[in-house]
């Protein structure tokens, strides 16, 4: 725990900072460079025999995309670029699937677990929209307010942090009924309650800073809610694989937390989903 708390530590003010002070630029090369940390461990669930092959695909398809679509390009005129806002959709799509994988593991396992090519597809619907999430949240009216972005992406990583800790706490507490016993048997529903009542708050703070017009009120909470709810879906979906894979964690990148995507796991679900419900509901 003690190497835990260290780690959290250091690697949330430097996460922080990243986000509110790096130029655009940066903060994209950063976004680049998580996603290439999480591919590497991503690989190591389908191929770890060919995963610098693999790794070469992850990279070569986020390439293009970033060399066809510069950050400073994804708002144009106050609308987005039409491939990443249909990128998002089909990220929805994706975690919707991977719902029904969650509830329904061990017993359709089979249809993938061995199959190398849906298990590299599955990384991709996983990483590429939350790379992408990333920046358009953090472009969001950078024009007009350079601190806007950030404030929104943060307000996502605040509510998955809140999830976990409330998760954290309240399951050790009170913690009785498993949330998804096949799939991690440490989580517990009276945890997954626990989160939720963290993150509303957040999120009732979170509105007072942002001005939420009173039209739109409901709409933010739903979309907090939402979020909330398929971070820990992000949770679970990595659990799946790592436990076909036969590993307790994704790496060993982060002392106390084990690999970068045992870290960003939740964040992989919720910031493309809020990225896709802000365009549809809050822009």
């Amino acid at each position: 725990m003690k190497q835990r708390i260290i780690t959290a530590l250091i690697i949330g003010p430097l996460t922080i900072a990243g986000v509110f002070f790096l130029p655009l630029e940066f903060f994209a090369l950063f976004a680049v460079a998580v996603f290439m940390l999480a591919s590497k461990e991503w690989v190591n669930f389908v191929n770890p025999d060919k995963k610098h092959m693999l790794l070469y695909l992850f990279a070569l398809l986020l390439g293009l995309g970033v060399y066809n679509l510069p950050a400073e390009q994804i708002w144009l005129d106050g609308l987005v670029n039409q491939y990443v806002y249909y990128g998002l959709i089909i990220a929805v799509i994706w975690w919707c699937v991977s719902l029904m994988m969650v509830v329904s593991y061990p017993k359709t396992a089979y249809i993938w677990s061995t199959n190398k090519i849906a298990k590299t597809l599955i990384g991709l619907l996983t990483l590429l929209p939350f790379f992408w999430g990333m920046v358009l949240l953090r472009t969001v009216n950078i024009e007009t307010d350079f601190y806007f972005g950030a404030q929104l992406l943060m307000f996502v990583f605040a509510l998955v942090w809140a999830a976990d800790i409330g998760a954290y706490f309240c399951g050790k507490g009170f913690g009785k009924h498993k949330l998804a016993a096949n799939v991690s048997p440490g989580k517990t529903i009276e945890g997954f309650v626990g989160g939720q009542v963290a993150a509303i708050v957040v999120a009732l703070i979170a509105s007072f800073l942002f001005t939420i017009p009173s039209d739109k009120l409901f709409l933010f909470f739903i979309t907090a809610f939402v979020t909330t709810c398929v971070s820990a879906l992000g949770d679970l979906n990595e659990s799946i694989f790592k436990r076909e894979a036969g590993l307790k964690d994704s790496g060993n990148l982060l002392p106390g937390h084990g690999g970068i995507l045992d870290r960003i796991d939740s964040l992989t679900a919720a910031v493309p989903v809020f990225a896709a419900l802000y365009l549809i509901w809050l822009n």
